[in-house]
């Protein structure tokens, strides 16, 4: 069955840091905020949800698409950056329809299921 793309509500970007990478990460941020329209999630500097390393999220609409996902190809310097669209399907968003910079890391997709069963009561 074919999903339309309308069933995206907006994206989310996720730039995965460690201790030594922190600056980096923190010369994106900056870049980022200054560039875009984009909603800027908090610094997570342990493990959070299916998220295996520090990281912080960006949140930007499907119409930014075609301007930051570009910028973030040549401008991540070389951390690690999951972009996945927002439906109403976390665990397929977060893994088969997800795109990756860098190394993909292993998310712990149980931790989203475990959340659906958790809402679904």
């Amino acid at each position: 069955m074919q999903q339309d793309k309308s069933e995206i509500k907006g994206f989310h970007a996720h730039v995965y840091y460690d201790k030594s990478t922190r600056a980096t990460a923190a010369g994106i941020r900056e870049a980022i905020s200054d560039q875009f329209e984009v909603e800027m999630g908090r610094w997570r500097d342990k493990p959070v949800g299916p998220h295996p390393q520090s990281m912080y999220q960006v949140a930007f609409q499907p119409e930014q698409f075609e301007t930051l996902v570009p910028w973030l190809m040549l401008n991540h310097s070389g951390l690690n950056v999951l972009i996945h669209p927002r439906t109403d399907d976390d665990i397929a968003d977060h893994s088969h329809r997800a795109l990756w910079l860098g190394e993909r890391l292993e998310l712990n997709i149980q931790f989203l299921r475990d959340l659906e069963k958790k809402e679904k009561k």
